[in-house]
């Protein structure tokens, strides 16, 4: 067994040989807190893990508290393993899974057997079904993809722009439906290809999928996948323009880069700490946008226009009042089915964007 090979998982089965792993999790005793967090893929991908780790960094800093990690931990029952070292081993009173399928059942799972340790999982599954020392957060972030969306509008000549996408989830969903009606709201001809690739990191299909928008006449894109570095470096070098996802990629593409819908997730975890911190249970149910400090907007690059600026920096303002409403009627979805018939609207918290199953008109793809 090498270096790499000893995750916490290893050392949870030595654990277990000396009859320790079934230890129940401790209540929180004096002292510093301990807070895990956990990700599917590595701490530096450029996107999904790399927001939660930054956060998680800048944690550090702060006085009483211990920060354990782990990386490319599989959306398996070894998610359960990383859990069960963290509280068995290291003492953690309070732990982020972070990544999706990490919730059902393993997250649920260790809830149960954990009572006195709380768990936030990031995504939309927590219901008030589940454990109460569970819960779940995340963010508006189809607030930044319909800004994106608004800059890729000003910037598409082929009137086509494309989104390479992981999972067909509510939240990809929104985030696919608000970056084409964001460029629509500029031309309302522009259309959207999509392309789901089945999983959150998968770099050749990413890969194939972005070089297929782009011969299908795509000349912005943009992705909802794990990390965003293939479709980004892809799209750069094949001239075509690119909005980015989850933190800024600019580096990866200083030409052809327009701006990125970014996470700003240490406000969360911050307030999450101190609720446990001073004998508080964290909010089982946590959503805020742009004017909460968890989403944020990457700094525009050298092809946007100060037309498109001044365009996307004015939707920003009234989105920051809150209310602002992307799904808006007279809507249909890409099938002829109406969503919201005229005079309806669903504002950025309204609870039925956490079940959306559909993509709107325009935009070229199936659920």
């Amino acid at each position: 067994m090498t270096k790499t090979d000893l995750t916490r998982r290893h050392l949870l089965g030595g654990a277990a040989a000396l009859g320790l792993a079934g230890l129940p999790g401790r209540a929180r005793a004096a002292g510093p807190l301990t807070v895990g967090f956990i990700y599917v893929g590595p701490k530096d991908d450029y996107g999904y893990n790399q927001a939660h780790a930054v956060a998680a960094k800048a944690l550090k800093g702060l006085p009483g508290l211990e920060v354990i990690e782990e990386e490319r931990v599989p959306e398996t029952n070894a998610v359960e393993k990383t859990m069960e070292s963290m509280i068995n081993l290291d003492g953690a009173a309070l732990l982020f899974p972070t990544s999706f399928g990490y919730f059902s059942p393993f997250v649920v799972a260790e809830a149960k057997k954990n009572p006195k340790v709380q768990f936030r999982h990031c995504g939309g599954l927590w219901t008030d079904k589940d454990p109460k020392n569970a819960g779940s957060y995340f963010g508006y972030i189809a607030q930044g993809q319909y800004l994106n969306g608004i800059v890729a509008g000003h910037n598409s000549k082929s009137k086509k722009i494309g989104f390479v996408a992981a999972k067909p989830i509510p939240q990809v969903l929104n985030n696919v439906n608000a970056f084409l009606l964001g460029a629509q709201s500029v031309d309302p001809s522009i259309t959207c290809q999509v392309i789901f690739t089945g999983e959150w990191s998968l770099a050749v299909k990413e890969a194939e999928a972005t070089n297929a928008l782009i011969d299908g006449g795509a000349d912005v894109i943009t992705c909802h996948v794990d990390s965003p570095k293939v479709t980004v470096e892809t799209a750069a070098r094949r001239g075509a323009f690119v909005c980015g996802y989850h933190v800024d990629q600019s580096p990866l593409a200083p030409k052809t880069y327009l701006t990125g819908a970014e996470w700003d997730w240490l406000p969360i975890y911050k307030s999450f700490v101190a609720d446990v911190q001073a004998g508080r249970s964290p909010p089982n149910f946590l959503r805020g946008g742009l004017a909460d400090g968890f989403v944020k907007m990457s700094p525009y690059g050298p092809a946007v226009s100060d037309g498109a600026r001044r365009n996307a920096d004015a939707v920003k303002a009234e989105m920051m009042k809150g209310g602002f409403e992307i799904i808006k009627g007279p809507l249909k979805d890409n099938t002829g089915k109406e969503v919201l018939a005229a005079g309806k609207g669903l504002p950025e918290k309204a609870i039925e964007l956490e079940s959306t199953n559909y993509l709107v008109a325009g935009v070229k793809g199936a659920v």
